[in-house]
């Protein structure tokens, strides 16, 4: 039986439109997926839109539209990023779905009658962006919010509150025990911080709000949206096909895929909730960084935005989706530019990936009129190749997407050496050498097809482009030698054509 792997990408909040940083999400959890499933488990991959809470309501009131019409709006152009970055999600969540907000409330029921849901009154500093009270550690210079650099809001409410601090020694000791559930390792030491300088009971309900879901026993309070979005990777499995419950078959989420600024919901709110509901919470997370323009976060207000959908319409998402990966290490951030981006296009996909497929299929046309040879491997490249499926596995497994990367393009750049080093149009000027040419024609098909399935999840329109001219349109992971040969070749365009 297939093994079940489940990965998610935050909700995106439908208040803005989509830009790269969506993109960087969603593509990073499709890489995993797609991998996954050439390995043969059983995959399920989830995104959607986050649609409830103020700042919805107050995006909506500013444009003269209701929320839903907002949402409804904002939904659309979150699916055609999602589409256009070639995610190959199972399913998209929004949660105004009937079938998420009536499971939400279930849970929150059993989150009550477990014992850890009471009233009270409070007052702190809250933030109408981020939809979030701060702690005191968590406040800019003159009581602004450090993410947004906005002022923050004084308020007082008598809500319904999460006991968030019954949770402060089972969630240390989550930690201690399972040390890999968040990564980068520095990431679990931030949240590990939050947590030892002591939890604090958190809003369960806002009651001067009506864009939510309403609290079952007290339907004048909505929930607070953050445990609201939060329940999206549990509810989704509910009722994401019709007539089937997937929750047993993937429940709990192999990855969480967030960025940095979400790392509190996500790494301590989201497993203290699910202990409350008596489920078990997810088996890792992975949160990565930003992608920069010079030394600030991407944003459309300050206009340093590299629009991901431009770059799709000039280039192909395939180059986007190489550029994110390339560029900047998974989990850290990094400035990305068009210039940097222009550089990795024409270097590494037109001419070191490129290049080399046009290359080997001309010279399997011409030197043996479009058949693969069937030939030994070349032991040379052999102990090259020896283990990389393994090694590619092993650290995407780890949601290590960068370095699976490199792994794969160190191999690209053998076999260009491998081109300039045997070079098969001397060896096609002397009958003599016609074995020795049949054996380089079939490593350089065999190794092409070995790297452009593991490149797949990150180039999965090229690589289908190029297996199919090779002859071997599998998607399969296989070691280098497998293929017998045999097969026959076409030519085609350019993978990545060059820059005009």
């Amino acid at each position: 039986m297939a093994v079940s792997f489940y990965v998610t990408t935050p909700i995106f909040y439908g208040n803005g439109e989509p830009h790269l940083g969506h993109a960087y999400s969603t593509m990073a959890a499709d890489i995993l997926a797609r991998h996954m499933r050439q390995r043969g488990e059983d995959v399920f991959f989830l995104t959607g839109t986050d649609e409830h809470g103020e700042p919805i309501a107050l995006a909506a009131e500013k444009q003269g539209i209701t929320p839903q019409e907002l949402v409804d709006r904002s939904a659309t152009q979150f699916r055609d990023m999602v589409a256009r970055v070639d995610a190959t999600n199972d399913f998209f969540i929004r949660t105004t779905d009937p079938g998420h907000v009536e499971r939400v409330q279930r849970v929150v029921e059993r989150v009550k009658e477990n014992g850890y849901v009471y009233k009270g009154t409070y007052e702190g500093w809250y933030c109408p962006r981020c939809a979030d009270f701060k702690s005191e550690s968590e406040i800019g210079p003159g009581d602004t919010c450090p993410i947004h650099e906005i002022p923050l809001h004084r308020e007082q409410q008598e809500n319904w509150f999460f006991k968030l601090s019954a949770f402060q020694e089972k969630l240390e000791r989550m930690y201690e025990e399972d040390p890999g559930m968040v990564v980068p390792d520095f990431r679990r030491n931030e949240a590990l911080a939050f947590i030892r300088q002591g939890l604090r009971d958190v809003s369960l309900s806002r009651s001067e709000l009506s864009w939510g879901v309403p609290l079952s026993w007290d339907p004048d309070q909505v929930m607070y949206v953050w445990f609201d979005a939060l329940l999206n990777y549990y509810t989704a499995l509910g009722y994401a096909r019709d007539g089937e419950d997937l929750t047993e078959r993937y429940w709990p989420a192999s990855w969480h895929i967030i960025a940095k600024d979400i790392l509190k919901f996500h790494a301590i709110y989201w497993p203290a909730f699910l202990m409350a509901a008596g489920l078990e919470p997810p088996r890792r997370m992975f949160i990565h960084g930003y992608l920069l323009m010079g030394e600030k976060k991407m944003s459309k207000s300050l206009g340093n935005v590299l629009d991901p959908f431009e770059v799709i319409d000039r280039y192909g998402a395939d180059a986007l989706r190489f550029y994110c990966f390339r560029e900047v290490s998974f989990g850290q951030d990094g400035s990305i530019s068009t210039a940097g981006f222009e550089g990795r296009y024409e270097t590494e996909l037109a001419n070191d990936f490129g290049n080399l497929a046009s290359r080997t299929l001309a010279m399997v046309s011409r030197y043996r009129d479009g058949a693969v040879p069937q030939a030994e491997p070349d032991p040379a490249l052999t102990a090259d190749f020896e283990g990389i499926v393994e090694r590619v596995s092993g650290l995407l497994d780890e949601a290590q997407i960068s370095q699976a990367l490199e792994e794969v393009w160190t191999l690209v750049r053998r076999l260009n050496r491998y081109v300039e080093e045997a070079q098969p149009w001397v060896l096609a000027k002397d009958e003599g050498d016609a074995a020795r040419l049949d054996q380089v024609l079939y490593c350089l098909v065999e190794g092409l097809a070995v790297l452009a399935r593991l490149l797949h999840p990150f180039l999965p329109n090229a690589t289908a482009t190029l297996l199919e001219a090779l002859g071997q349109p599998g998607l399969e992971l296989a070691p280098f030698g497998a293929g017998e040969g045999g097969g026959r070749v076409e030519k085609i365009d350019p993978l990545f054509p060059k820059l005009v």
